[in-house]
């Protein structure tokens, strides 16, 4: 476990007074607006998520470099970083904490990192399984569920065994 690990539930409580309740979805964008994965934390209808794919993509795309992160939609803050040629989208209640917000997609960015050496774009269009796997790592139910990197990666790493595990025994039948 980090032991310095400053995303962990403890310490966030003890700094910002709370975590955040809920994020109610994440998308990854690119910078041409197509969206590269979505998961939702909340029912919804199908009509109701491509509306505000599109409409949250819109708003992102249309901001300049220099501006906040955050804005507001409809009832929601959407949250939102980008790194290299994809946004990572998130929303979030009125009342939740946009800081604690930006860490989790950091942390989310840092374990595709460290997972795919560098992860790139095309990464995430090929691999879009272990993408959903390891943000099924970090949230659950759309709350951050494991804070260390580390567990997080030895938990994929250790899911990548026994597959290639039952590949290998698939093969030998």
């Amino acid at each position: 476990m980090d032991n310095h690990d400053l995303t962990t539930p403890i310490f966030l409580r003890g700094i910002f007074g709370a975590l955040p309740e809920k994020i109610n979805y994440v998308l990854l964008v690119s910078r041409q607006g197509k969206t590269r994965l979505a998961k939702w934390f909340t029912t919804l209808s199908p009509k109701e998520k491509s509306k505000i794919v599109k409409d949250v993509t819109q708003l992102v795309l249309a901001r300049r470099t220099k501006m906040c992160n955050f804005l507001e939609y409809k009832d929601t803050k959407v949250i939102y970083r980008r790194y290299a040629s994809l946004y990572f989208i998130t929303g979030v209640g009125p009342q939740d904490n946009e800081l604690i917000t930006l860490e989790i997609i950091h942390r989310y960015v840092e374990v595709l990192d460290r997972y795919f050496g560098n992860v790139s774009e095309l990464d995430l269009i090929f691999n879009f399984e272990r993408a959903y796997y390891i943000l099924d790592e970090l949230l659950l139910a759309g709350e951050m569920q494991e804070s260390s990197k580390v567990a997080v990666l030895k938990a994929i790493n250790d899911h990548d065994a026994i597959e290639m595990e039952e590949a290998n025994e698939e093969k030998n039948r």
